[in-house]
């Protein structure tokens, strides 16, 4: 989590830009995005420089005639003299860093230089320089707050997704997964690429052989994302550059009405977290997504996206609101029906309310599958988070209890959860009785609530002591007059 200290420094050049004449908050956003991605290649490029003592062979960011566009050095110029530097050279560099066809390269071609002066440059450039960017969670972080600036953050449904949230859902689908070079990840609205980078972390992490059996390439061709909005795609790109995918395969189209047949079956695992509130018209969404629920609510038409974009055997982790589990119109139902009694439902993890401040007290869950077309689960396990290691506020700051470890070791251990009562956290329930219930999948349609039995005494005992209560009252009052 952003530690107080940094999100006051990101405020104080939030606000210099502000100030300086740039009021549009995704601008903002995205110029503040290219410096720290500028700094960041030159703490990269000092890493590089350590290690050619043993390695030798490995590649320099900046050649020997582009040392002058490395932070340090641009930072040691007059404020006039930087400002031309930037405009004139540092941008067509950062362009030109990726020569193929990547996504980093496609969406750098229209990015623009739009801090206005020289003297806005130089303090943002030097606020910049005090920001700890070593670390590649709090790099996150920051990202993250930036984001959470937007003012149009949470409208249309575009929630920034909680990093807590998404490792946890990264670690419970790749924890028993073998990867080799056929396997493929997908965000079909991946934002700043948040599940993405998680999962490439994950793996350095956790299952370090898969870089002694693949090839950058191949490792390269594990992750795909797509964002409708073109900014976004920019700033995911970017963010998997600096996490050492030079070639990341960041799509920039409308996924819902774009997808064709060279979409259909082919992820081996989808991680989103989707658009809740929008609403299109029919003939702005592919047939072939329509055809597992005709709908216009874009929740339910991402969940059918994913439906078709899975591999037989592909498996999913998506964090819906919970109207989708409960839902009473046809969509609804069909989509239900066509999770629980056509593939294989595997988990209900019911979210707190809370999850998503401060952009929305909406509801949510993740719903986890397996695409099997045609075989159904015996049972499917629910679990009731109540609190996922912040306040349910709008401050969310860290609290204790926590239930993420929780979930982490049940789910991993899910064979020993069949003897849980469903007045547990976590429980298993019949997919027969999930069917006979008009394929509804909200926790608390089949959870237990254990009621404590409270003893009161009887009328005439509670009278009597009231008239207790009642005569030591006038006498306390008796006591005060005599005083006075």
């Amino acid at each position: 989590m952003i530690t107080n200290e940094l999100k006051s420094q990101v405020d104080k050049i939030w606000e210099t830009f502000w100030t300086g004449g740039i009021s549009n908050p995704l601008t903002v956003i995205e110029q503040f995005t290219y410096l720290i991605f500028i700094k960041s290649l030159d703490n990269a490029q000092s890493t590089i420089t350590k290690k050619q003592t043993l390695q030798p062979d490995l590649k320099d960011i900046f050649p020997k005639d582009k040392q002058h566009l490395r932070w340090e050095a641009l930072r040691a110029n007059p404020a006039q003299e930087m400002f031309e530097i930037f405009k004139d050279e540092v941008f067509d560099f950062i362009k030109n860093l990726s020569q193929n066809q990547s996504s980093f390269a496609h969406y750098m071609k229209d990015a623009a230089f739009l801090i206005p002066s020289a003297k806005l440059l130089q303090k943002v450039v030097d606020m910049i320089s005090t920001l700890n960017l070593d670390d590649k969670d709090m790099k996150g972080d920051l990202y993250e707050y930036l984001l959470s600036k937007l003012s149009s953050a949470g409208t249309n449904g575009q929630f920034r997704t909680p990093r807590h949230i998404i490792k946890m859902m990264v670690e419970m689908m790749l924890k028993d997964v073998k990867i080799d070079k056929n396997f493929k990840i997908y965000d079909p609205a991946c934002g700043t690429a948040g599940f993405l980078i998680n999962s490439i972390e994950y793996i350095k992490e956790k299952k370090p052989e898969v870089f002694d059996e693949l090839s950058t390439k191949e490792f390269e061709n594990l992750f795909y994302g797509n964002d409708f909005d073109t900014s976004m795609a920019r700033i995911a790109s970017m963010n998997m550059m600096l996490h050492n995918i030079q070639s990341a395969h960041i799509t920039n189209n409308d996924a819902l009405s774009k997808f064709d047949k060279d979409e259909e079956e082919k992820y081996d695992l989808i991680l989103a977290n989707p658009p809740f509130k929008g609403s299109l018209d029919f003939d702005e969404v592919a047939k072939s997504i329509l055809d597992v629920a005709k709908t216009k609510k874009t929740e339910l038409l991402f969940v059918s996206l994913i439906l078709k974009a899975l591999k037989i055997g592909g498996k999913c982790a998506v964090i819906i609101p919970d109207g989708v589990l409960f839902g009473s119109t046809k969509a609804h139902k069909e989509l239900r029906q066509e999770i629980v009694s056509n593939q294989q439902l595997d988990a209900i993890i019911s979210m707190p309310s809370g999850v998503f401040k401060p952009y929305a007290g909406v509801s949510t869950a993740i719903i986890i599958f397996t695409k099997t077309n045609g075989h159904k689960n015996d049972k499917v396990w629910f679990y009731d988070m109540q609190n996922d290691g912040y306040t349910l506020n709008d401050n969310r700051t860290q609290c204790e209890g926590s239930n993420i470890p929780a979930i982490l070791k049940r789910f991993a251990n899910i064979a020993n959860e069949e003897d849980n009562k469903r007045v547990e956290k976590s429980f298993f329930v019949p997919i027969e009785e999930i069917e006979s219930n008009d394929y509804d999948l909200s926790i608390n349609r089949y959870k237990e609530l254990v009621y404590k039995e409270i003893v009161y005494d009887k009328p005439e005992k509670i009278l009597e002591d009231i008239e207790n209560i009642d005569k030591k009252i006038r006498v306390g009052l008796k006591l005060l007059k005599d005083m006075l």
